[in-house]
C-alpha cells in the first residue's frame, strides 16, 4: 500500500537546519497495524505527516496505492486525504460549537457528497457514542472526544487510519478504550499507523518502527499482534488511486454546506459578527437615507420648475437711480398692453405672451376670511405657466375683455375657505367685490419664500380696473416656441421693447429685465444633481468604512481559527474550499447588514419626513444598488482574508497556539 524511497525533510529554524527525516525508506502493506515510536524530535510526527500527505518531503519518492503522489497537486492531495486517509489527533481537534454528529459529518462536506446523518450515526454507534450525538465537545470527556474523532476519521471509509499520539491526553481507562477501538478496526482490515512515545501503547501494534534523529533505527514485527492472515488475504487489493479532480468543482461541494458552515462560524462568534454587520448596516442605511433625501429634493425642485412653465421668459420693469439710490422697479419704465402686442408680433421665436399684475387681497366666504395674493393674467396663463385647472375651467379672452368677475383659487385658499366642499360655482368676496369661482389651480407646493398655492387668479383687466386700480402691467410671461429658441427670444424681446420705448441698448438694460427661466432651471437641476452626488459619495464612504471593518474582523477570524483551518485541510478541504467558505461568510454578513440597513434606511427616511418635513423618495434602484454594493463590499474585503486562510500550511495551522 505504501512505499517510501529515500525521503528527506529539513526544517529551517532561524539560522539552524533541522533534519527531520534522513534518507527514510519504508514499506507498509495493506491491513498492517504499525506503531512509530521515538523520543521527542526523533522525526516520528514528521514521518506521519508525510505519510498522511500533510507535508511534502524535499526529496525522495512516495508511492501510495500504486500512484507516485510526489508530483500531484495540492488539490489532489486534499482529495486523497479526504477519500483514503482518516486522521486522529492528540488534541482531538473537534469544532467546539458543533455537536458530535456535526463534527463526524464534517469530512463529507469536502468529499463531493451530501452529508449523511445516518452514516454519521452509524459511525458514532460503532465507537459507543450513539447516545451522545447531540452533545458539543465541552459536554464530553476526553475519551469520548477522541472516540468522536475516530468516528470522524472513519466516515469516508478510508484505506489508512493515522493516529498522532491519540492517547497522549487520556487517563489509563480511556487509553485502554481507545486502543481497543484501534485493535478492533485493525481486525476488520483497516491499515492503522499510530505515532506514540509510550512503549506500552506501541507494544499493542503488530509492527513497531523506532526512529532517532530522523532515521529508522529498528523495524520489528510483533507476531502475536498481527491480524488473522485469513482476514488479510480476504481484503480487496488496493487499486491505483484515482486522483482526478471533478470538472464541476473539486469535490462538488454543495452550496448549502458552505452556507451552513458560515452560519456556524457566525453563531460561534456572535459579537464579532454583529460588529461586522453593524458597519455594513450603517453604510447601507446611510446610502438609502441620503439618496432618498437627494431624490426627494430633486422631485421638489422639479415640481417647482414645472410650476414655472416651459420655455419661459420673465419680463419685468427695471429701476432708475437718483444719486445712487434705486427708485424701485417700474419707476423708470411702465409696461402697457401695447408692449405685449409688440412682443406677440415676434412669431418666429415667441408663441405666447401673458400680462400679469399682482397685489394683496382680502377674501371673504360665508363666515370665513383669508388674506392672499392676487394675480391678474390673460387666458394664455393656463399654457404658459402649466396651470390647467384640476377642477372647473380657465377664463376666456371674452371674459378678459368684459372684465368679468370670475376667479380661480389655489389649493391653500380652497382649504382655508371651503374645506372639503367643492368651491366651483360658489361666490366669494375679493376686497368686498363678489366673484364667481370657476376653477381650482393645480398644486405647486411651497417655495422658500411663500406658499405658491396661496393664490387667486382673475382676468388681468378685472384686476387692474376693478380690484387693484392699476393702469400699468407689472410684468409679462413670454413663452418661446421651443427650448432651443429661448436665447433668440430673449434678445428679440429686449430689442422689441427697446424700440417700443425708444431706448438705446444701454438704456434698455436699466429700463427692463428679461430673465430666462431655462437658465434658472439648469442651475437648480445642476445644484440638485451635485447635492445628490455629494450625498451618495458620503454614503459610499461610510459603506467603504464598513467594508474595511469586515476585512479587519475577517483577518482576526483567520488568526483565531488557524487550527480550525488546519483541521479542515487535514479532513480534505483544499485551498478553494477554504477560500470559498470564508468569502461566503464575509458576503453573508454583508448581505445581512445590507438587508437590515435597507430597513433602517427606509425607517430613517420616514422619520426625517415626519420630524423635519423634508420631501424624501426611497427608490427601488437605490435599494438594489445598496444591496449589490454591500455584497460586493463583502466579496472585495473578504477576498484578502480568504486568501490568507486558504494559503495556510495544514501542519503549521494545526500546531498554531
Amino acid at each position: 500500500m505504501i512505499e517510501l524511497r529515500h525521503i528527506n525533510k529539513t526544517y529551517r529554524m532561524g539560522t539552524v537546519d533541522v533534519h527531520a527525516l534522513r534518507d527514510v525508506s519504508l514499506t507498509i502493506r495493506q491491513g498492517e497495524f504499525v506503531a512509530i515510536i521515538g523520543a521527542s524530535g526523533s522525526g516520528k510526527s514528521t514521518l506521519m505527516h508525510t505519510l498522511g500527505l500533510l507535508d511534502r518531503p524535499e526529496s525522495g519518492e512516495y508511492i501510495l496505492g500504486g500512484q507516485d503522489v510526489g508530483s500531484l497537486s495540492d488539490d489532489q492531495w486534499a482529495l486523497l486525504r479526504n477519500k483514503h486517509i482518516g486522521f486522529v489527533f492528540q488534541q482531538f481537534h473537534l469544532l467546539p460549537r458543533m455537536s458530535a454528529l456535526a463534527n463526524v459529518t464534517l469530512p463529507l462536506i469536502y468529499g463531493g457528497s451530501r452529508r449523511s446523518h445516518d452514516k454519521a450515526r452509524l459511525r458514532l454507534k460503532e465507537v459507543g457514542l450513539q447516545d451522545r450525538e447531540s452533545h458539543c465537545p465541552n459536554e464530553l470527556s476526553g475519551g469520548q472526544q477522541q472516540r468522536v474523532a475516530i468516528a470522524r476519521s472513519l466516515i469516508n471509509d478510508p484505506w489508512l487510519l493515522m493516529a498522532d499520539e491519540p492517547t497522549g491526553n487520556l487517563d489509563s481507562k480511556s487509553k485502554s478504550e481507545i486502543m481497543g477501538l484501534f485493535k478492533a478496526l485493525h481486525s476488520q482490515g483497516k491499515t492503522v499507523i499510530l505515532v506514540t512515545h509510550e512503549p506500552e501503547i506501541a507494544a499493542q501494534a503488530g509492527r513497531i518502527i523506532t526512529m532517532r534523529d530522523g532515521q529508522i533505527v529498528s523495524d520489528q514485527i510483533q507476531p502475536g499482534n498481527v491480524a488473522d492472515p485469513v482476514a488479510v488475504v480476504e481484503l480487496e487489493e488496493v487499486k491505483a488511486v484515482d486522483v482526478s479532480i471533478p470538472k464541476d468543482g473539486r469535490s462538488n461541494m454543495q452550496f448549502l454546506d458552505y452556507m451552513r458552515q458560515a452560519i456556524f462560524a457566525m453563531l460561534a462568534h456572535k459579537m464579532r459578527a454583529f460588529l461586522s454587520i453593524l458597519g455594513i448596516l450603517i453604510g447601507v442605511a446611510a446610502v438609502i437615507a441620503m439618496v432618498a433625501i437627494g431624490l426627494g429634493a430633486q422631485e421638489s425642485i422639479k415640481t417647482q420648475l414645472a410650476s414655472l412653465g416651459s420655455n419661459l421668459l420673465m419680463v419685468r420693469p427695471g429701476s432708475s437711480h437718483s444719486g445712487g439710490v434705486s427708485l424701485g422697479a417700474g419707476a423708470y419704465t411702465r409696461f402697457t398692453f401695447q408692449d405685449g402686442s409688440a412682443i406677440a408680433k415676434l412669431s418666429d421665436s415667441v408663441s405666447n405672451v401673458c400680462p400679469s399684475v399682482t397685489g394683496h387681497i382680502q377674501l371673504v366666504y360665508g363666515g370665513k376670511n383669508w388674506s392672499s395674493q392676487l394675480e391678474g393674467v390673460g387666458p394664455s396663463y393656463e399654457e404658459v405657466r402649466a396651470a390647467k385647472p384640476v377642477a372647473g375651467r380657465f377664463f376666456t379672452a371674452e371674459e378678459v375683455t368684459s372684465r368679468a368677475k370670475v376667479a380661480l383659487l389655489g389649493t391653500t385658499v380652497v382649504k382655508q375657505l371651503f374645506g372639503d366642499d367643492d368651491p366651483v360655482g360658489q361666490t366669494l368676496k375679493i376686497n368686498r367685490v363678489n366673484f364667481t369661482v370657476i376653477g381650482v389651480l393645480p398644486s405647486r407646493g411651497a417655495s422658500p419664500f411663500r406658499d405658491q398655492d396661496d393664490l387667486v387668479v382673475i382676468p388681468v383687466t378685472t384686476a387692474m380696473y376693478r380690484i387693484l386700480g392699476k393702469q400699468y402691467i407689472d410684468s409679462f410671461y413670454v413663452q418661446a416656441i421651443d427650448p432651443n429658441a429661448t436665447d433668440q427670444a430673449q434678445q428679440e424681446v429686449q430689442d422689441a421693447l427697446a424700440k417700443q420705448h425708444h431706448l438705446t441698448a444701454k438704456e434698455a438694460t436699466d429700463a427692463f429685465q428679461v430673465r430666462n427661466m431655462s437658465d434658472i432651471k439648469q442651475a437648480m437641476e445642476s445644484s440638485t444633481k451635485t447635492m445628490g452626488m455629494l450625498l451618495g459619495a458620503i454614503a459610499a464612504i461610510s459603506l467603504l468604512v464598513g467594508g474595511i471593518g469586515i476585512m479587519n474582523i475577517m483577518l482576526v477570524s483567520v488568526t483565531e481559527r488557524t487550527r480550525e483551518i488546519g483541521l479542515r485541510k487535514a479532513l480534505g478541504a483544499n485551498n478553494h474550499d477554504i477560500m470559498t467558505q470564508f468569502l461566503i461568510e464575509s458576503v453573508l454578513m454583508s448581505l445581512i447588514g445590507g438587508v437590515a440597513g435597507i430597513l433602517v434606511g427606509i425607517g430613517a427616511s420616514l422619520l426625517i419626513t415626519w420630524l423635519a418635513g423634508w420631501a424624501v423618495k426611497v427608490s427601488l434602484s437605490s435599494i438594489l444598488i445598496a444591496t449589490a454594493f454591500s455584497a460586493l463590499v463583502g466579496l472585495a474585503f473578504g477576498l484578502w482574508p480568504a486568501r490568507q486562510a486558504s494559503s495556510l500550511n495544514p501542519i503549521e495551522a494545526l500546531r498554531y497556539e
